[in-house]
């Protein structure tokens, strides 16, 4: 568990996170509590869920990296 070492520095901000069955999710990180993440998803139009991860599937986790340079696509 090498991710669980970079989990302080990422409550309350936009992370991945990649399973072990092969799958991922995004989210912003709310809180570590009681063996478990707990993650903002958006679903659709203007809802979100608040999902839990156990530990246990959980492969890794990252931060989302800044966004480059100045070029909007607008």
């Amino acid at each position: 568990m090498q991710w669980f070492y970079k989990i302080g520095s990422l409550i309350h901000q936009p992370v991945g996170i990649s399973l072990t069955n092969g799958q991922g999710t995004s989210g912003v990180l709310c809180e570590v509590t009681n063996g478990q993440l707990h993650v903002i998803e958006y679903l659709y139009q203007s809802q979100f869920a608040l999902k839990k991860y156990d530990f246990n599937i959980i492969q890794d986790i990252n931060g989302f990296p800044p966004c480059q340079g100045q070029n909007r696509l607008y």
